[in-house]
């Protein structure tokens, strides 16, 4: 299963901010993953695709929902990258997000 850190830069951080956290937990440095450049899927690309719209409530989080359609809860962000809304506290109660499927052709844009 493609992982959303995958073929991810990894960067050593020794910025003075984490100066109390590096001595305190006694290493030399914090990895970091570098943020990458998302692409989102055009408009062709997403006519392959069949969504499932939810409308969010109260208790509603990405990975319920991709336990819910995918049977793995890790595959929560896939949810979050196709709405462009990075966590749940960017979704208001009422809005309509999107599941998209078949999840073998979602990874497959991802992946590009």
């Amino acid at each position: 299963m493609t992982s959303r850190y995958f073929n991810r830069e990894i960067k050593a951080n020794f910025d003075e901010k984490y100066l109390k956290i590096i001595k305190k937990r006694n290493i030399l440095f914090i990895n970091q993953y570098i943020t990458p450049n998302q692409k989102y899927p055009t408009s062709k690309e997403l006519s392959n695709l069949t969504t499932m719209p939810h409308i969010w409530s109260s208790g509603d989080r990405f990975y319920k929902l991709a336990d819910e359609y995918y049977n793995d809860p890790a595959l929560w962000w896939i949810i979050a990258w196709f709405n462009r809304m990075p966590t749940e506290a960017h979704v208001k109660i009422g809005w309509v997000v999107d599941v998209p499927l078949p999840l073998e052709d979602v990874l497959q844009l991802w992946d590009k």
